[in-house]
């Protein structure tokens, strides 16, 4: 063989064995952990303010309370078949479930004792219930695919109804309040967000925004930024000032993200993505800077989420499920495997 061919092998040699740097894993999965469960779909999760129960509104199991540190059940809230959205709200000792028949449950957040089940929307599809420290009202939003979007305003402290007022858009999901008077709200299918005053809704301003599905909103008080995760054939995560509306930073993201979260230590907002069963993380460098560090592969389904703001950890469920075939339109149905529901958690890694 000759010198030259020689050197060259020696070089490739060398080349192939010198190792890759590994990825690094951003989070890894910390534990799954299976609950009893009927044939149950679901919606979301929602952790307890500095504490380690998980709300988790499980539509035909009803509010299930698991326990993030014992990983364990831990109660049950009475008559709440049909759970769609908690709220947890410590100062008034205060729960409130948003229900997919269009009532709104209210409990005793420390014994979980049911107060009260409000019958507010007649066509059923309340989504989701959310808290505006300035007015101390909640607003519970009806995000059924409808002509128009029905919202629901009531005193935190009592349950008592205040006023109904109508949106003339197809789909609403929740407003994100920024704790200065005003609630940014998204119109899924017409691709906008309003900013609203807090205590009238009344409209103040109006924005595009350049995606096709507005389904997350999150608003960040250190930056003053919108945060906002998008679904379509080009899932996105888009940051607004919330100021004037303008964009000022967008990364890519997983297929069908429900949830998402910001993570002010480590300074990341995360999305999970039921579509494509990933976990994106995206770092904030500043309020208009974001970059794309990864997708962590999760499981199917898992779409909703929370995150521990002490110790990083994140939280989302799911379960097995079978596809029926395909309908004329093309959708095809989960059916739920029982006793498969789990509630997976995720860790940051040790170099974060």
């Amino acid at each position: 063989m000759r010198t030259g061919s020689m050197l060259k092998l020696i070089f490739l040699v060398s080349f192939a064995a010198t190792p890759v740097a590994a990825a690094d894993p951003l989070y890894t999965l910390e534990q799954a952990i299976v609950l009893p469960s009927t044939d149950s779909d679901w919606d979301y999760i929602k952790l307890e303010p500095h504490g380690s129960r998980l709300f988790i509104a499980r539509r035909k199991d009803g509010l299930t309370v698991y326990d993030t540190q014992t990983h364990k059940v831990v109660g049950q809230v009475e008559n709440s078949i049909g759970a769609n959205g908690p709220l947890l709200l410590p100062q008034y000792n205060r729960g409130y479930v948003a229900m997919t028949d269009g009532s709104l449950l209210s409990f005793e957040l420390d014994s979980l004792k049911v107060i009260e089940r409000l019958s507010l929307a007649k066509d059923g599809g309340l989504n989701g219930v959310v808290y505006d420290a300035v007015t101390k009202n909640i607003h519970a939003v009806v995000g059924a695919r409808t002509a128009q979007s029905a919202w629901f305003t009531l005193d935190a402290a009592s349950g008592k109804l205040l006023s109904t007022k109508v949106f003339p858009f197809k789909k609403m999901d929740d407003p994100a309040p920024d704790g200065k008077g005003h609630l940014f709200a998204p119109a899924r299918y017409d691709k906008i967000l309003m900013k609203l005053d807090s205590r009238t809704l009344e409209e103040r301003a109006r924005w595009d925004v350049g995606c096709d599905q507005v389904v997350a909103v999150e608003y960040q008080s250190r930056t003053d930024r919108i945060l906002i995760g998008c679904r379509g054939d080009k899932p996105v995560f888009i940051a607004l000032d919330a100021k004037t509306g303008a964009e000022v930073g967008r990364a890519p993201i997983g297929k069908g993200i429900d949830g998402m979260a910001v993570d002010e230590t480590r300074h990341r907002i995360i999305t999970t993505n039921g579509g494509d069963s990933s976990m994106s993380v995206i770092e904030q460098a500043g309020p208009d800077s974001y970059r794309l560090l990864g997708n962590i592969q999760t499981r199917p389904q898992a779409r909703v989420m929370q995150i521990d703001e002490q110790s990083g950890r994140v939280f989302t469920v799911t379960a097995d499920a079978t596809f029926a075939a395909p309908d004329e339109m093309g959708v095809a149905s989960p059916t739920f495997h029982p006793d498969s529901f789990t509630v997976l958690a995720y860790k940051p890694s040790a170099a974060h």
